[in-house]
């Protein structure tokens, strides 16, 4: 069921667009990511869920409701901030039964209420403690708490790990969609991290510019960018342009890729990436060429990063593409001609990212 609809909005700040056009469907009791670049617009795009921004054009609709004149307070969404915004006044108890005092819930239900999310963030045992003696870690876990104490239908959540250490970070991302799933709140996470997203979210939307690029699972996200900006942010820069021919192939100026399913029409000019991890250095015991994509340059680099070979090749049209290949032995010296065979599955060709006429 779709829970929330976001239907053409557009938000410009002193004359410079900073949403246009954005629609958007959520599914009830899913996690969906926002992820862009700083100033892609996915924060403006989160307060205007929120009722913090109005927008210039749109409409937000909530469980079929038009939300423009509901104010934001009655809404019944929790928010999340990266600084937590915890009071320095009040201890973990304090902080977590504040929204549900707001609501003027009765006592009982209150204490109930609070036990629960303390057992829920694993924070047993903390209700007295002061916020200022607790870590980073702790301090996000009340935070949690305290959006999740009030029931709310929608969780809004605005880079909330960022404030914290990676090794942290990534500790708490699986605690914290393991809590999300189990209260079975709908969320919209707001990250510029790509692990973040693909750890937390059930459905990544990739944003840039003001709009949205791409809308998909975490796994065929990362398997199939749709466009250049999509695969160059999430750290594939291995792009080439070239042209659709027949047989499952394409032409570029590194020679024929032999592709994968694409669905392409033969004749269209694309942008195609290669993939790092879909190569290998191809050795003196390989069978014949025949039905195999060799690519051939000189190792500029090969780094050793502990389960793999970061191995950067210049081609002979100058172009410098990066590979991770098998750390079973070193693969390479810097200077050293080499051959690499690709598999028709490291050749993804990004359908949304047509181009000018390759020539």
């Amino acid at each position: 069921m779709t829970l929330l609809r976001l239907r053409t909005l557009s938000k410009t700040f002193e004359r410079e667009p900073v949403l246009d056009a954005v629609s958007l469907d959520v599914e009830e009791g899913s996690i969906l990511c926002l992820l862009g670049p700083s100033g892609c617009g996915k924060t403006t795009l989160l307060r205007i869920i929120a009722g913090l921004e109005i927008p210039d054009t749109g409409t937000v609709y909530f469980d079929d409701r038009d939300m423009a004149t509901v104010a934001p307070h009655l809404r019944n969404f929790g928010m999340m901030f990266q600084e937590f915004a915890l009071f320095p006044h009040k201890n973990v108890l304090g902080n977590i039964t504040f929204g549900l005092k707001m609501q003027k819930r009765p006592r009982r239900e209150i204490r109930a209420r609070a036990k629960e999310m303390l057992s829920l963030v694993g924070l047993e045992g903390y209700a007295r403690r002061n916020v200022s003696e607790l870590s980073g870690g702790e301090r996000q876990r009340v935070a949690l708490a305290r959006t999740l104490a009030p029931n709310p239908r929608l969780v809004l959540l605005d880079e909330p790990l960022g404030a914290l250490d990676k090794a942290l970070r990534e500790r708490l991302l699986l605690e914290m969609r393991d809590i999300l799933k189990k209260v079975g709140v709908t969320t919209i996470f707001v990250t510029h991290d790509q692990t973040e997203a693909f750890a937390i979210a059930d459905t990544v939307v990739v944003m840039d510019r003001g709009r949205i690029e791409q809308t998909d699972t975490p796994e065929n996200l990362y398997a199939h960018p749709a466009t250049a900006s999509v695969a160059l942010f999430l750290g594939f820069h291995n792009l080439v342009r070239g042209r659709i021919e027949a047989a499952g192939t394409m032409s570029t100026d590194l020679g024929i890729l032999r592709l994968a399913e694409h669905g392409v029409p033969t004749g269209r000019d694309v942008m195609a990436l290669i993939r790092p991890d879909g190569a290998r250095i191809r050795e003196a015991s390989d069978q014949p060429d025949e039905g195999k994509t060799i690519i051939s340059g000189v190792v500029k680099n090969c780094l050793f990063k502990g389960r793999n070979y970061h191995l950067e090749l210049q081609t002979g049209t100058g172009q410098v593409l990066a590979f991770d290949i098998s750390n079973e032995s070193r693969p390479a010296d810097p200077g050293q001609l080499i051959e690499l065979i690709l598999s028709p599955e490291a050749v993804v060709v990004m359908t949304d990212s047509l181009v000018e006429p390759f020539t």
